[in-house]
């Protein structure tokens, strides 16, 4: 098989491909056999019809094209491999040339597809990125202290004017013209959280039981989305969060410490340890945001299209010319930085080891509610297993640059990130026992055939 790749542009190419009758053979062996499984030929069983006898019934023309539909997809993905090319999206094929007869020609056909752009990854030796303190401030253990105390507190009704952080129980009615859209009782919600409907808050703020408030705005979701709608809400109950104080009592209540002063310290050490692991994804966010600043990154279109609109269809906006363009933007930094990471992992050569996927798949199944064999399994057979695999590779290898950056934090210090990131040293050891692993199998099962063997 001969190919040549002409490139269009930075994210695209066309491969042209010439594949010779000997090579094209098997996929013309596999049409007569199927064609022969389905057709009907006085004095032949099904299946046991000769080729001759097939393509005289059926002409060489259907058995070629048969031939091809199913060689196409393997020679493309041979020719692309070949030329080290790394598809983004599906090509575009066009046949050129068949074999115009059984025994002589060959197949033609170019293949245009986007790839991934070659760029140019900075030297990481060379790079700093700067992360928070982890100086825990009085400030911070209050507002945990605060955070507890809230998850304690009481709902008690007020006959006042309602405020901010007040929850309200409402009644809702939304009309556009003279048609009720949209309408919810008894619901609670809470003065300044911004959940509902834009204006909601101030319509409420200042209401007190049994009052009424209306106002215009667009409505959140349903068919009627994005469009204006005039609205009236009635608070039917006002109530505040008592919070309970402060104190030793509260202490033994809300934990298993005691005293105040022994929950406060615990909650300052919680403290401390979220701002360190905030740190490596400060870090990992900092660097990434390096990189993509120092690399220009062309983007192909085609693949920013095809998952805009599949966004899009998802949430029936195809028509949302104004959304569309904010997923497009949304679209393009994750496809910029897709390339970036699958380039970084290239020239870091990170490996993804099996215990490294399986963790990351337990992981996800969780989140999706499966059980972690049912989501291995789902995916596997929707051929997913590839681009978990991808995944798992640009996570890595942003934590393998970050252990060649220098990071430091606001206060000049050098941050020791290794807790969360790893070491070389860390994946070393790991290949090593997958390796003595693996050996170890192989040994089993080549001794087990052996004993197989004698027996």
């Amino acid at each position: 098989m001969k190919s040549a790749v002409e490139t269009l542009d930075p994210t695209k190419v066309k491969l042209t491909v010439e594949v010779e009758y000997d090579e094209l053979k098997p996929s013309i062996d596999h049409a007569y056999k199927h064609i022969a499984e389905q057709v009907n030929v006085p004095g032949f069983r099904k299946g046991k019809v000769p080729p001759r006898i097939v393509e005289q019934r059926v002409g060489w023309g259907a058995i070629i094209e048969h031939a091809v539909n199913d060689g196409l997809s393997g020679f493309y993905r041979q020719a692309a491999s070949e030329a080290s090319l790394r598809p983004l999206g599906q090509p575009e094929v066009e046949v050129t040339e068949i074999p115009a007869k059984a025994g002589e020609g060959q197949l033609k056909f170019t293949a245009e597809v986007e790839v991934r752009p070659e760029i140019e990854i900075p030297e990481l030796s060379g790079l700093d990125v700067s992360v928070d303190s982890t100086a825990v401030t009085e400030e911070d253990v209050n507002e945990r202290l605060e955070a507890l105390r809230e998850r304690f507190g009481t709902l008690v009704g007020v006959d006042r004017p309602a405020v901010e952080g007040d929850y309200i129980v409402i009644d809702l009615k939304a009309v556009i013209g003279e048609d009720e859209v949209d309408s919810v009782s008894g619901v609670s919600y809470q003065i300044g959280s911004g959940n509902m409907l834009e204006g909601l808050d101030e319509a409420l703020t200042g209401l007190s039981a049994g009052e009424t408030a209306t106002f215009t705005a667009p409505l959140a979701g349903g068919e009627h989305e994005g469009q204006d709608a005039d609205v009236t809400v009635t608070a039917t109950s006002v109530k505040q969060r008592d919070l309970p104080e402060a104190d030793d009592d509260f202490a033994q209540l809300a934990s298993e410490f005691d005293t105040l002063a022994e929950l406060t310290d615990d909650l300052r050490t919680q403290v401390a340890s979220a701002k360190t692991s905030n740190q490596a994804v400060l870090a990992r966010d900092a660097l990434l945001e390096k990189l993509l600043s120092s690399v220009e990154i062309p983007v192909p279109s085609g693949v920013v299209e095809a998952e805009v609109h599949r966004h899009l269809e998802s949430e029936g906006r195809l028509e949302d010319d104004e959304h569309r363009a904010e997923v497009t933007v949304d679209a393009t930094k994750a496809v910029q930085n897709q390339i970036l990471l699958d380039t970084l992992a290239e020239k870091l050569e990170v490996k993804v080891a099996q215990g490294e996927l399986i963790e990351y798949l337990v992981s996800a199944s969780r989140q999706y509610g499966m059980e972690p064999g049912e989501f291995i399994s789902t995916l596997d057979k929707n051929g997913q297993i590839p681009a978990m695999v991808g995944e798992v590779a640009r996570s890595k290898a942003l934590a393998v640059a970050l252990r060649k950056v220098d990071v430091k934090d606001a206060d000049g210090n050098v941050v020791d990130l290794s807790e969360f990131i790893g070491s070389d040293e860390d994946d070393q050891a790991a290949e090593a026992l997958e390796a003595a692993v693996a050996e170890a199998s192989n040994a089993a099962e080549a001794e087990a055939g052996t004993e197989a063997a004698k027996a």
